[in-house]
């Protein structure tokens, strides 16, 4: 069970790695489209496929949420799609949502790495303290 657990996190910091060399681009590159590229690093196909080059503003992005209800709405049709299952808790891997519950302007997709949650910033992948809305593992 460690072993697996240490390849998890190998993979994992190998991914972050390579997915925060890239350059911010919605509907490309952004902190949604970021769980399904781990999705698929991890062998799945793209749960997000249907939204990649669909919108290319935030204000695009923000039209597909609010149809949605909620970023966890959005996300969580995207892991159905694989067969994610939900969690009670996180662990190394998992995916998520995390933010405001009341305003879907300030929820994020997350990934955590055994420790805390990280997210898909502009600039980069850095780890943010917010409250966890909906997790699964992939």
């Amino acid at each position: 069970m460690a072993e697996l657990v240490m390849t998890m996190e190998r993979s994992l910091a190998e991914f972050m790695r390579a997915y925060g060399e890239k350059p911010w681009r919605p509907g490309q590159v952004d902190c949604c489209l970021f769980l399904a590229a781990w999705a698929v690093w991890l062998g799945h196909r793209d749960p997000a496929q249907h939204l990649r080059g669909s919108y290319d503003r935030e204000e695009g992005f923000r039209a597909i949420i609010e149809h949605a209800g909620s970023v966890s709405a959005l996300v969580g049709a995207c892991v159905a799609s694989i067969a994610g299952k939900p969690l009670q808790r996180p662990i190394c891997g998992a995916v998520g949502v995390i933010g405001s519950l009341t305003n879907i302007n300030r929820q994020f997709g997350a990934i955590h790495d055994g420790e805390r949650w990280n997210v898909r910033f502009k600039n980069g992948i850095g780890p943010m303290v917010a409250t966890p809305l909906a997790i699964w593992a992939i």
